[in-house]
């Protein structure tokens, strides 16, 4: 039995983000086999699903997130998550 993969990347603070939309690496998202929806959680107790728009200029260790939507989970920019496959 085989798990999902997950990855452990930095959550960047983005205005320009639409809330519930997720922006990261294409080649991350392949790896992590995201083609959806994927799940963001911090330290095990802050969890969100966001849409996934993969983008390839986007650097591999990062996921752009709407300001507001991380500002309201009490996140801070460059906080480290567990990323993985909704």
């Amino acid at each position: 039995m085989s798990r999902t993969p997950e990855k452990r990347l930095r959550l960047r603070r983005k205005d320009d983000n639409d809330k519930g939309v997720g922006k990261l690496s294409a080649a991350t998202a392949k790896y992590l086999q995201i083609d959806d929806k994927f799940e963001v959680v911090v330290a095990g107790k802050k969890k969100m699903e966001l849409k996934a728009i993969p983008l390839p200029d986007i650097p591999e260790n990062e996921v752009w997130v709407n300001t507001e939507e991380m500002r309201a989970l009490g996140l801070a920019d460059n906080s480290i998550a567990t990323i993985r496959k909704a």
